[in-house]
């Protein structure tokens, strides 16, 4: 199951007993999902949702918390949308009960963000609006750098108001309009996962923690291998390097090399992409690193000062932009 739906799920079947934290929950649910309309000179309320469990959720608590009759309508998908939709209508009384969610204020005008008494309620009654506002409009995309727990609103003030529930539970939310859509967006892992936690989703944070952790598993492995493909790049590179200078340098003493020297030298120009471990090993009788690296160093240095008495370049005259490019 994917981790939206997963979430929508378990949200879907937590047991809550309050009173007032159902009423806040069912506000957010409507406020996000639904919307006001007039037939035949009555208000009616329709909230349309993903999952036939959240509908199930939503028409049981109008009932129950307060004492309306709703239907269920399912929406065949189509086009963009696939799968069905339900959506959750209330024809009778719909006018108290929009007075009463809050989708109506005192004189009867549509309230833009959430009702006062949600927004300045309980923790648990925070807890409630992102559950209900996640249920209605949320998505959970996957771990990892382009992570996200996002809830559509429909316009700034409910986007405000669920930032302002956020901030009630010591979470950082922001609130951004993109492409003419209100959200609200968490990106930070350790953040989308508190707020999981305090939503009640606690089977799919442990789904969605342990696919951030095989995320970050796997991006470590290949940060190791990219950085160890560096750096026996660089290696060779200055193997290459050191090749050429080697070369140089024989050609600045000619015969005028001590003979352990020039062996070490010509080691390091038969074999220009060995490491010096490799060449100590193809010595004959092998050398230590520290050793053939002694040798070369000596052959360079030596041949660096005949050059400077002669008034000739150096080794380093032989080392192109390309062996330490490429």
């Amino acid at each position: 199951m994917a981790l939206t739906a997963a979430v929508k799920d378990e949200l879907s079947r937590l047991e809550v007993k309050k009173s007032q934290v159902r009423k806040a929950e069912v506000s957010a649910t409507l406020r996000f999902a639904g919307g006001l309309h007039i037939i035949s000179g009555r208000i009616v309320i329709e909230a349309e949702v993903d999952l036939a469990a959240t509908a199930r959720r939503l028409r049981t608590a109008i009932a129950e918390v307060y004492g309306h009759g709703s239907e269920i309508i399912v929406v065949s998908g189509g086009g963009l949308r696939r799968g069905n939709r339900y959506v959750v209508r209330v024809v009778k009384d719909g006018e108290s009960l929009a007075r009463q969610t809050g989708l109506l204020d005192a004189r009867g005008r549509p309230v833009r963000g959430l009702p006062s008494a949600v927004v300045n309620g309980s923790t648990a009654d925070a807890e409630a609006v992102w559950r209900g506002a996640f249920l209605a409009h949320g998505s959970l995309t996957e771990p990892g750098r382009s992570s996200a727990l996002e809830v559509t609103c429909p316009g700034p003030e409910a986007a405000l108001a669920l930032v302002g529930a956020a901030r009630r539970l010591d979470i950082a939310a922001k609130a951004r309009e993109v492409r003419g859509v209100d959200r609200v967006v968490i990106r930070d892992g350790d953040t989308i996962a508190a707020l999981l936690t305090r939503m009640g989703a606690h089977d799919a944070l442990m789904v969605w923690e342990e696919r951030r952790m095989r995320k970050e598993v796997r991006a470590t492995a290949n940060r190791l291998a990219n950085f160890d493909d560096a750096n026996l790049r660089r290696s060779a590179q200055a193997a290459v390097a050191a090749g050429a200078r080697v070369e140089r340098a024989l050609e600045i003493l000619g015969e005028d090399v001590p003979e352990h020297l020039r062996y070490a030298g010509d080691l390091r120009v038969a074999h220009k992409q060995a490491s010096l471990d490799e060449l100590g090993r193809l010595a004959d009788p092998p050398m230590t690193k520290d050793a053939i690296a002694g040798r070369i160093r000596r052959l360079l240095a030596m041949a660096d000062k005949r050059a400077a008495e002669l008034g000739i370049p150096g080794t380093e005259a032989n080392v192109t932009a390309e062996m330490l490019d490429g």
